[in-house]
């Protein structure tokens, strides 16, 4: 089931959490072209059998059969089984197993027309704080204050999210400006950001980026521009001019990756001060 989804256009399943999520998108899909292939037949059936040739004298008694109203009671209880069964377990677990920092990678992400800042709590795993008189879109986007308690070794990143497999992942995500919508297809997360919110969201990858573009290799999507970046996150929320060039990506590394990663940015925070990302992101 899944299989065709995907052949049909379906992104990759890169999430631990991704199967849930295809399962229902599958059941629903069957249900909607069983209903479409079912009500089209007796569509047209009844155009056949109570046409004006058959019935020149129109009946006023009315359809003896209670079949409909069993049909449309079994098609209401299926509906009610894919709701309760299926769609709401898998809300509540999305909104209510958010993992605290200490069981997940803790990560901040801040939206703004139009570009994503990234923000790690550093090897002590304190966030510092942020005020809105230091924020300066040319060398402090998201206004940390590097002298607040656990700051000084805060990573800040733009449009570039780095993350390990196998682990879960917490993003309290906000916004600068307007209402904007992180989208990540191949890890089935969609999510608002709402200036004065912070909201969390959580997923857990299952494929490293190389492992990602090696199953691409032959397919039509191994084709687009900037594909071999890896992950995409998409702005899913009309925010502006700039909407469609808002765009990060997301990069899944091994274990060691990561801290590899985590190291050459802490490596770079002491020597020059500041935190290390390339206009060319925005």
């Amino acid at each position: 089931m899944i299989e065709w989804l995907q052949a049909l256009g379906l992104p990759i399943d890169a999430s631990a959490d991704g199967f849930a999520i295809d399962e229902i998108l599958g059941l629903v899909h069957w249900l909607m072209l069983i209903l479409f292939i079912g009500w089209g037949a007796f569509f047209i059936y009844s155009l056949i059998r109570f046409r004006q040739k058959r019935n020149p004298v129109a009946d006023h008694d009315g359809v003896k059969s209670h079949f409909s109203s069993v049909l449309e009671l079994a098609v209401a209880i299926i509906e009610m089984v894919l709701l309760v069964g299926f769609a709401i377990p898998i809300w509540a677990s999305r909104v209510n197993d958010v993992p605290e920092s200490s069981e997940a990678v803790h990560v901040r992400m801040v939206a703004q027309q139009f570009a994503w800042n990234i923000h790690y709590p550093g090897p002590d795993g304190i966030f510092g704080a942020s005020s809105l008189e230091l924020i300066d879109e040319e060398v402090n986007p998201i206004g940390l204050d590097r002298s607040s308690p656990g700051a000084a070794d805060d990573i800040v990143t733009i449009n570039q999210l780095h993350i390990p497999v196998n682990e879960r992942i917490r993003i309290d995500l906000s916004s600068k400006d307007v209402i904007h919508s992180v989208n990540l297809p191949e890890f089935r997360v969609k999510q608002d950001a709402v200036p004065g919110m912070v909201i969390p969201m959580h997923f857990e990858a299952s494929m490293t980026t190389e492992e990602f573009l090696e199953t691409l290799k032959g397919t039509a999507r191994d084709t687009l521009p900037d594909i071999e970046k890896g992950f995409q996150i998409a702005c899913a929320q009309l925010c502006g001019l700039g909407h469609y060039r808002m765009k990060g990506y997301l990069t899944v590394h091994d274990e060691a990756g990561f801290q590899d990663w985590l190291a050459d940015q802490a490596e770079y925070l002491e020597a020059e001060g500041d935190d290390d990302w390339d206009d060319d992101d925005w």
